[in-house]
């Protein structure tokens, strides 16, 4: 049975991706802050860990066989941006001194392209989502110079929130740099879907050392 260690396992993507692990037959290491708020119990080791502390949590992640990573440093910290791109990086060299190679990490969709243009830099977008977006997106260029590890960087649809919760279609469409659209023009994701994408990543193995997003 294959190992996977979750990162941020009680967030709201963290949580379905522990689900969805669960489901498939993987042993999973549930990581959080506060781990007594996992709540999926078959397969699954909940384990406390400091993102920032890079010696202990590389100690937490020895022997498994792949990381995924859907920390997030709160949509309503202050300094969200810094604490975004500061437990980032120290995942990824907890990562790096673990020993295991395989790394999947969630960013968000600003960093996504529409005619050649960032998401995140149009006028429109969010203001109070923004911090996290723009760190979102200097995570990824950074990460793209990581040779040591096989990464992969996923973006979710545009439209991957709470209200976007409790359907589970399995089926989703895929691309790297610009958002997927559906027939009316959404890009939408439940965030069950956004597990999917990233065990059958996890898998299959499609976009190492690239970013990819997918939606309906």
């Amino acid at each position: 049975m294959k190992k996977i260690s979750v990162i941020g396992a009680t967030g709201f993507v963290g949580k379905q991706l522990v689900n969805e692990l669960s489901n498939r037959g993987y042993a999973v290491n549930a990581i959080a802050r506060d781990s007594s708020k996992v709540t999926v119990k078959n397969n699954v080791t909940a384990i406390n860990a400091d993102v920032n502390n890079v010696e202990e949590l590389s100690k937490v992640l020895e022997g498994s066989d792949a990381v995924i990573n859907t920390f997030n440093a709160g949509w309503t910290n202050p300094n969200l941006y810094d604490d975004f791109l500061n437990g980032s990086r120290n995942i990824e060299k907890a990562v790096e001194k673990s020993g295991v190679k395989r790394f999947i990490t969630v960013g968000g969709a600003g960093s996504l392209f529409i005619d050649g243009n960032q998401l995140v830099d149009s006028p429109d977008f969010p203001a109070d989502i923004k911090p996290g977006a723009l760190a979102a997106r200097d995570y990824l260029n950074e990460i793209k110079h990581n040779e040591t590890l096989d990464w992969t960087f996923f973006s979710p649809a545009i439209e991957m929130h709470p209200g976007t919760a409790g359907v589970r279609k399995g089926t989703y469409r895929t691309a790297l740099e610009n958002p997927v659209f559906d027939e009316s023009g959404r890009s939408l994701l439940s965030v069950e879907d956004v597990a999917v994408a990233l065990v059958d990543e996890l898998e299959q193995n499609k976009f190492v050392k690239k970013r990819f997003t997918a939606a309906y």
